[in-house]
């Protein structure tokens, strides 16, 4: 089975259960390698998780995070992922951050910035925490962008996506991590939320269709299997 399932009572509950895989995946890559590399979502679901994360210790410069995807945006904007992530880190000395967007972003987008910090992680991320949409998309892979069989195919480690049409909440272009840079990962988490998305979740397991649902390509990839929580 390419994935493990680990249902919930509530959502404060599965924020604990995936802090604590936060934490031993990243004190086993210090005492292995010095250094700690994760690739985690900016998503309703994922943040709970990383605040009990931080709340259980100082986390330091010797941990690397970049957001799995980032919206076209100022890193101070309201829709900016990696401000979310930065704001469960209320100390000095936190993390080192690898943004996907430059600081001032110009009318078209790049992937400059993301692919500089992207090569400052080499190898394999040790953790990737991922959450998903009502529609299966993950990071920002949408079944709408025109460009999603390229970014679940291609070699390179992000792409610019364009979900057609944009999200209501949020209708930026997108920089994602690739199908291809998330599945470099020792551990995988899918954060799940809900009976909607679970039924979905189901269905996908049942009918692989990358397709229609980006998840289904992280759910049936080799390697490690994905380790799915589940609340209500």
């Amino acid at each position: 089975m390419p994935w493990t399932t680990h249902q919930h009572a509530d959502p404060q509950a599965l924020a604990e259960a995936c802090a604590q895989a936060l934490q031993a995946a990243t004190a086993a890559a210090l005492l292995a390698r010095g250094r700690a590399q994760l690739a985690i979502a900016g998503g309703r679901t994922p943040l709970p998780a990383l605040r009990a994360w931080a709340q259980r210790g100082v986390v330091d410069a010797r941990v690397a995070i970049t957001p799995t995807d980032e919206r076209w945006v100022p890193p101070a904007h309201a829709d900016a992922n990696l401000a979310r992530l930065q704001a469960c880190f209320p100390y000095e000395g936190g993390p080192t951050w690898r943004p996907l967007v430059p600081l001032a972003p110009g009318p078209a987008p790049s992937l400059d910035t993301a692919l500089h910090s992207l090569a400052a992680m080499p190898g394999d991320f040790d953790l990737v925490l991922l959450g998903m949409g009502e529609d299966g998309h993950i990071a920002s892979l949408f079944p709408s962008d025109p460009g999603l069989a390229v970014a679940l195919a291609s070699a390179d480690d992000a792409v610019i996506g364009r979900p057609t049409p944009p999200p209501a909440d949020a209708p930026h272009p997108r920089i994602s991590l690739t199908l291809t840079r998330l599945l470099r990962s020792r551990r995988r988490l899918l954060l799940v939320s809900g009976e909607n998305k679970r039924a979905l979740l189901e269905q996908v397991q049942r009918t692989p269709d990358a397709a229609r649902w980006p998840v289904s390509a992280l759910l049936h990839a080799p390697g490690p299997p994905v380790e799915i929580h589940w609340s209500p």
